[in-house]
């Protein structure tokens, strides 16, 4: 059986394959034959919304989700007043989870409307047995669960859903699996640039991430795989690619013929007709000198490295089990300046890890002046239960964390746009990738090193890297002008 199977031909009573991915094609063609008898009962055909919290992997799923959804033959809307509503879920923070919960109140409501309308829910907030233990009691009008290492297996869960008419909640929950399936229908939110998963999970186990425990351990692709894909993508009209992990940098070191992250992007920057390449994320303790060359050497590489301090205390760093010291981070990033001058830096930080002081935040601030990020993602601490960190005895006050979390929010953002009106006046290709949402007479795009430019002009520019001239900077994006 091929992947592109006559849908019409399917034997509802045949047996399915056994091996993937064609066992999930075999059941895309039989949810699409309960999507034509629901078309012909109702005069319409069902419709489907794939709702995405989190991060580009996540981003990257619900593109699978909606892929599949499209060729089972349902309709796609942005509206949760649909008949089928998928929530793809985070739970990296607590706050993450409660968003999902107030949202499921509101599809309640919907459902009880639409006796048709069936809810399920994925991703790494599925993977907590705390979170399937409360949908049991309090949200028993969900009707499908899983997480995130068998979500290959969707088709076959719709299908097992939709057999299944009121018979109650389906959870399919895995606690690891070294499974890699890839070759399945994918629907891309832009046709001109793509995600890329190149490896799955994480081995890093920071003391406040729930992450390795809701992912699995680390996963690595087969070279050959992704730069097939990478080539299938080029030939469709991508022009940019994000290669995606949760640690880039320890991309196949689990593969049997083992290979650096450098030496992938070496392969990736062969390809013809790919114009860019972005990656994240990069862990500090891992990014090597090999690397640096690397995107140092590239004419496709951008210029823009994500690479998380966390904190710049090296106390705090050894209680998060990140593996550098202040001065570690600080010379590799002042390195990287050095090799790679027009290199945008962007970072994560957090404050109020258990234990940390005001000290302790000075020195996180020091390492914000010393390196000059282009931009930082800054979060309160958020409890993870079942992380090392949740048990720790020394939780700090929240008025202390509040006051520092501003306090470094304002000397970010001053850097930030610092560093950002270093271009004012330059002229810098911009990838165009979107009608503006507040103003549909500019395009919104990015620059190589990520920095957001509102241009004048029409969609007739979306998917092209174009030369504009940045005439005016605001803060954290520029309003250029198209040459």
């Amino acid at each position: 059986m091929n992947n592109e199977m006559g849908f019409d031909k399917i034997d509802p009573g045949s047996v399915p394959p056994v091996s993937e991915p064609d066992r999930q094609y075999y059941f895309i063609a039989k949810c699409r034959l309960w999507v034509r008898a629901f078309a012909e009962k109702r005069g319409r055909v069902p419709t489907a919304c794939v709702t995405t919290f989190g991060c580009q992997m996540n981003a990257k799923d619900s593109e699978k989700l909606t892929g599949i959804l499209r060729k089972a033959g349902y309709e796609i809307l942005d509206s949760e007043k649909a008949d089928f509503v998928i929530f793809n879920t985070c739970t990296v923070r607590d706050n993450a989870n409660q968003k999902v919960y107030g949202r499921l109140g509101e599809l309640n409501g919907y459902k009880k409307k639409n006796p048709d309308m069936r809810i399920a829910l994925c991703g790494c907030m599925m993977q907590e047995p705390a979170v399937i233990e409360k949908m049991k009691k309090s949200y028993a009008f969900v009707d499908l669960i899983f997480g995130t290492h068998n979500i290959y297996k969707f088709a076959e869960l719709l299908w097992t859903m939709l057999e299944n008419e009121n018979k109650g909640m389906i959870i399919d929950i895995w606690q690891d699996t070294d499974r890699i399936v890839e070759e399945l229908p994918i629907e891309r939110k832009y046709p001109f640039k793509s995600g890329i998963n190149i490896m799955f999970g994480c081995n890093n186990f920071c003391s406040y991430c729930i992450v390795p425990y809701v992912r699995g351990r680390e996963r690595s692709r087969q070279p050959e795989d992704i730069i097939r894909e990478i080539k299938n993508l080029v030939a469709e009209g991508v022009v940019e690619v994000m290669l995606l992990g949760q640690n880039v940098n320890s991309y196949g070191k689990n593969l049997e013929d083992p290979i650096s992250f450098a030496q992938l992007l070496r392969e990736v920057e062969k390809i013809e007709g790919l114009q860019r390449i972005r990656f994240m994320t990069s862990h500090p303790k891992d990014l090597s000198d090999e690397l640096i060359q690397v995107i140092k050497e590239s004419k496709k590489i951008c210029r823009h490295l994500h690479l998380p301090l966390q904190s710049g205390s090296t106390k705090i760093l050894e209680r998060m089990n990140r593996r550098y010291t202040k001065e570690q981070y600080v010379a590799l990033a002042l390195k990287i300046r050095r090799e790679i001058p027009d290199i945008a830096i962007t970072t994560d930080i957090i404050v109020g890890f258990p234990g940390e002081t005001r000290k302790d935040l000075e020195e996180t601030i020091d390492v914000v002046r010393r390196v000059k990020f282009d931009n930082a993602f800054t979060f309160i601490y958020s409890k993870r239960t079942g992380t090392p960190a949740a048990a720790m005895e020394d939780q700090v006050p929240q008025d202390q964390v509040k006051e520092g979390f501003d306090r470094l929010l304002k000397i970010v953002q001053e850097t930030a746009k610092e560093q950002t009106a270093k271009y004012q006046g330059r002229v810098m290709d911009v990838l165009m990738e979107e009608v503006n949402e507040s103003n549909p007479a500019m395009v919104t795009g990015r620059l190589s090193n990520n920095t957001v430019v509102h241009v004048p002009a029409d969609a007739s520019v979306i998917g092209k890297i174009l030369p504009v001239s940045l005439k005016e900077c605001h803060g954290f994006y520029y309003i250029g002008e198209l040459l």
